[in-house]
């Protein structure tokens, strides 16, 4: 079997458990990393629309993590945990997501920033431990919309950090 054989095997294995977004960013590849990267620009754009985020740690370092808490616009809160998994500056993280360390149901995402030009195209591929789980996060979360209005909102964030020259 060849590497390139073994790739396709592997992705159409988890292809029923997958949620795919991307998006193309208005902004340097550099740019949009670091507001990936930084808690200083996280807690400002991260989740969806109405969402917002209170971190109580963080440190970006592969087996290191983001300890926070999503709050929704109806009021619930929502304990979040990344752990870091791989960083390739500024080109991917991939990430274990859950509710707390070492949640049984957490999902693996990876995050890919592409270079287009003076643009950044980001795509954020998920994998869930199995289908029923992430039926249940597009079903009963939202998880797709909650995602492209989430990557919105970096774009939008971006956007004010290029226009007023504060990045850096």
């Amino acid at each position: 079997m060849t590497g390139t054989e073994r790739v396709v095997q592997e992705q159409s294995a988890t292809t029923d458990r997958e949620i795919v977004i991307s998006r193309v960013i208005d902004a340097p590849r550099e740019l949009v990393f670091e507001a990936f990267t930084e808690v200083r620009h996280l807690s400002q754009w991260w989740g969806p629309e109405g969402f917002t985020t209170t971190t109580r740690s963080f440190e970006f370092l592969v087996g290191s993590a983001w300890d926070f808490v999503m709050h929704g616009p109806d009021g619930t809160d929502y304990s979040e945990w990344i752990t870091w998994t791989e960083i390739v500056a500024p080109e991917r993280i991939a990430m274990l997501h859950g509710e707390h360390r070492d949640d049984p149901n957490a999902f693996e995402s990876v995050l890919s920033f592409g270079a287009e030009g003076e643009t950044t195209r980001i795509e954020m591929l998920t994998v869930f431990p199995t289908r029923e789980l992430r039926d249940e996060a597009v079903e009963k979360y939202g998880a797709i919309e909650g995602g492209t209005q989430t990557l919105g909102n970096l774009a939008a964030y971006v956007a004010v950090l290029v226009r007023t020259g504060a990045a850096g």
